[in-house]
């Protein structure tokens, strides 16, 4: 167990509603945007003393049939953006985090929602998982040396099962919320 204090972060309230009592929540609306914002006000707006674990917690759409149940990303990049080409035009651009405590597998984030499967494979080919909020939270903790964890429950298999996101949420909400309690 850790003394420094935590901030679980999640998409939407669904993702949260059975963080258990006693957790600070930030829910930061969904996209990487909103996440991002919402996590670099939270961590500025924060007093002296030592800034907050990010625990971001969501669903996720797996990218193999393989995969099923919990994940802590070790790596999450940002799969919509065209780093090779602003890259090749001369600007530096940061679309890979690593982080520390992670179990192997990589998180791609993206503002689309993966539902084709077309897509589905060809982010098979760079990743094991998709979100929309992952790397937007990483990214904000990292500008601001804060310490960040990232704690996905498959939902679905980013294919036209992701259309029935809305009634597999609750269930991973449980599994995430239950993580919690046993790592914090």
């Amino acid at each position: 167990m850790t003394t420094q204090p935590i901030l679980v972060v999640s998409a939407t309230a669904a993702e949260a509603a059975h963080v258990p009592s006693g957790f600070e929540v930030l829910v930061t609306g969904i996209g990487k945007v909103n996440s991002a914002v919402a996590v670099a006000h939270a961590l500025a707006g924060r007093g002296p003393g030592p800034l907050p674990l990010v625990v971001n917690i969501g669903t996720a759409g797996a990218l193999h049939d393989r995969h099923a149940g919990l994940y802590l990303p070790s790596t999450v990049l940002n799969h919509d953006i065209s780093a090779e080409v602003l890259r090749s035009l001369g600007h530096p651009v940061q679309d890979r985090i690593s982080l520390d405590g992670g179990d192997g597998c990589v998180l791609a984030t993206g503002d689309a929602f993966v539902s084709d499967p077309l897509v589905r494979d060809a982010l098979a080919a760079r990743a094991d998982l998709v979100d929309m909020e992952g790397f937007a939270v990483a990214a904000a903790c990292a500008r601001v040396g804060a310490q960040c964890r990232l704690v996905k429950h498959v939902s679905d298999r980013a294919d036209d099962s992701a259309m029935d996101w809305p009634a597999q949420v609750d269930a991973s909400a449980r599994v995430l919320a239950h993580w919690l309690s046993q790592n914090y």
